[in-house]
């Protein structure tokens, strides 16, 4: 189950902080193609959590996933494990709004500073996914594949410059741009290499470039 740092149920994480293995009981409502909530899955931990260069949290359930399918006829998503594409078209799909947003991918922020964090190589929105509160750790999704490219994660609300809630984009020269009204999620290719057979993590895994504790 994939969500964000920041939703991590024990608080967020600090920067240059990365959770392994961390055990949690937290539940997931597991919804069909028309929104309606079918079953509710349970976590037994935390596989992998951090707020330092991407803003990602991976669940394990108690479940699997062919279990699920047979049960109620729903497949997990693929995670795409090579980078997305600027002027892809996506949807950001809140379960917790039960609401889809579509835009497509505007580009690509060097650094993304947010208060005391900073991701690496963001995706940008176009203005018109107007994502809010709430639609956090959504699975961002290229229409073209069905497959999740990243993970909703937050947008610039106020104007601000680099607060919280308020991210600000810093290029290789170390120049500052603000783009108030602009949403952004973290790319989610790396993922895949760091885990091996039967989804096992394993962060020394050949390819694998997700920070390490």
């Amino acid at each position: 189950m994939l969500s964000n740092g920041h939703c991590l149920e024990t608080g967020f994480p600090e920067p240059g902080e990365v959770i392994v293995n961390q055990a949690s009981s937290r539940t997931f409502g597991l919804l069909n193609s028309a929104a309606t909530r079918v079953a509710t899955l349970r976590a037994n931990k935390v596989v992998y959590s951090t707020m330092t260069d991407t803003d990602v949290s991976i669940y394990q359930l108690t479940t699997t996933y062919a279990a699920i399918k047979s049960a109620y006829g729903i497949s997990a998503l693929t995670v795409q494990d090579t980078h997305p594409t600027a002027g892809t078209a996506i949807t950001v799909a809140s379960g917790y709004w039960k609401r889809l947003y579509s835009c497509n991918v505007d580009g690509f922020a060097y650094r993304l500073k947010e208060g005391d964090w900073t991701w690496k190589d963001s995706l940008r929105y176009t203005s018109a996914c107007q994502t809010i509160g709430g639609t956090s750790g959504s699975p961002v999704i290229d229409n073209a594949t069905g497959k999740v490219v990243a993970v909703n994660n937050t947008g610039n609300e106020d104007g601000e410059t680099c607060t919280e809630n308020n991210p600000c984009e810093v290029d290789a020269s170390g120049n500052v741009t603000v783009r108030e009204g602009i949403n952004y999620a973290q790319e989610t290719y790396q993922i895949p290499a760091c885990f091996t057979t039967a989804n096992v993590l394993n962060l020394s895994a050949s390819g694998c470039t997700l920070p390490k504790p």
